[in-house]
């Protein structure tokens, strides 16, 4: 089983458009005022959708960036604003956090190898 789609909630479609747009997501699907889909350059895909239920905080959204500094970096001068990091984790990763106009939480991350493959990894073979 791989996880290749994630759907969070939206407030504002056409901000939550834009905010998506400039984290480097390609629009593919768009359709207002109620869903729209993107997809990632490794071919994973993320939407957005109103849902009847509203929205709030509780959904972390990850997307790991290569060079994390110089990614948010970007973002800041586009006009985005992160209410923390970019900063060294106890878990090895390096993360910065904002919100979407949803009020999701995303976490832009540098983990590589730590993800999957921590040092305190459990040994499947045990499991």
């Amino acid at each position: 089983m791989n996880l290749n789609q994630v759907t969070v909630n939206l407030a504002d479609y056409d901000a939550s458009v834009a905010f998506y747009r400039t984290l480097g997501l390609a629009l593919i699907v768009d359709a207002p005022p109620d869903y729209a889909r993107f997809e990632a350059p490794n071919g994973a895909t993320f939407s957005i959708h109103r849902s009847a239920h509203g929205v709030g905080r509780g959904t972390v959204v990850y997307f790991e960036c290569d060079d994390l500094d110089a990614e948010v970096r970007r973002l800041e001068a586009a006009g985005l604003a992160f209410e923390s990091g970019p900063r060294d984790e106890s878990w090895l990763w390096r993360e910065a956090r904002l919100l979407d106009p949803a009020g999701n939480e995303i976490c832009l991350y540098r983990a590589g190898e730590n993800r999957r493959f921590p040092p305190w990894r459990v040994d499947q073979r045990r499991a």
